[in-house]
């Protein structure tokens, strides 16, 4: 054989066989047609944190990981001496406070009540004497038996017995009267001033005692007994499992048209089967981390979108993390 026919043999059956691959990937690709381009997203749920406003000690957790709460159950206690300690201040403000207020609007003790009334009449007999005693000098005055002097020294005797009437009679009814409207309502502005102190403490006491504010799983504990917690640390998170729903992340032109209000439908691999959803919510994720790049082959930039969506059916046993499959 020559080796111009060997050559032209070669030649052949490379173009036979690039041929037969050719043919093979055509019928493939007719007959199989692409495989669906997937969306996976996965459940969601709203939780909330317990948190306590005072700082202290865990003294007990009455929950475990798992447990199903009710709103208003015991979660957690925690001990705070030195909100104990803040509250009998506190109570001794008001005590002090009210005494002060009770003494303001009941006036003078009735002892003082009773000094300033005999001041008064002592005051009072004061004054008689010297009335009669000036009348007396002023007519021995009038016959000329009595010099000018004495008669000026009883008329200001006089006088001044008169000012220690008006004097005394003003301690008696001030006594009698008790402290001034002003002195009243400051006193009353400091009792509600200690009231309100017992109340803000009693409201820090309070914190003490975790209570769950919703229904809902306990997810995580975070602490142990016996360790310190500070004010507004996280003491464990409660899952609102009868609030669930799927996010995705889509690109936008894998949207279709889709949006708030349509119905889809996605495949749970957790239990085999397709469920109903609704979309409630869609916004674009503002970043450039998740967009795609095509200008170099002559198209746009590609947004991701986040699109949540709810069932529109109760699932038994769906539970957060689990995935969720747009085809």
């Amino acid at each position: 054989m020559s080796a111009t026919t060997q050559h032209r043999n070669i030649l052949l059956a490379i173009l036979g066989f690039i041929t037969v691959v050719v043919l093979m990937g055509l019928i493939g690709f007719f007959a199989l047609g692409r495989d669906p381009e997937l969306i996976q997203g996965q459940v969601e749920v709203s939780e909330y944190r317990v948190s306590s406003k005072v700082p202290g000690r865990i003294l007990e957790i009455r929950v475990k990981e798992g447990d199903f709460v009710k709103a208003g159950d015991t979660l957690a206690i925690i001990d705070a001496p030195e909100v104990r300690a803040k509250m009998k201040q506190a109570e001794g403000a008001e005590a002090g406070a009210a005494a002060m207020e009770q003494m303001a609007q009941n006036g003078a003790r009735k002892e003082q009540v009773q000094g300033a009334f005999q001041m008064l009449q002592k005051a009072k007999a004061g004054l008689e004497i010297a009335e009669k005693s000036y009348n007396r000098v002023q007519r021995l005055y009038d016959e000329g038996v009595m010099s000018a002097q004495k008669r000026d020294e009883a008329f200001a005797n006089y006088k001044a017995m008169q000012a220690t009437v008006e004097a005394a009679q003003s301690q008696y009814d001030m006594a009698v009267n008790g402290a001034r409207q002003e002195e009243k309502m400051a006193a009353q502005a400091q009792l509600n001033r200690a009231k309100g102190a017992v109340q803000e403490v009693n409201s820090y006491i309070g914190e003490t005692v975790q209570l769950a504010q919703m229904d809902g799983e306990v997810s995580s504990i975070y602490p142990k007994v016996g360790e310190l917690v500070g004010t507004g640390s996280p003491i464990m998170t409660i899952s609102m499992m009868q609030d669930l729903w799927g996010s995705f992340n889509v690109r936008e032109d894998q949207l279709k048209g889709m949006q708030v209000g349509d119905e889809v439908t996605a495949y749970v691999p957790a239990f085999d089967k397709e469920v109903k959803l609704k979309v409630y919510y869609m916004k674009d994720q503002g970043s450039y981390a998740v967009w795609k790049a095509t200008k170099a082959n002559g198209q746009f930039d590609l947004k991701t979108f986040e699109v949540k969506a709810r069932p529109l059916e109760t699932i038994e046993g769906l539970r957060p993390g689990m995935s969720l499959i747009i085809r």
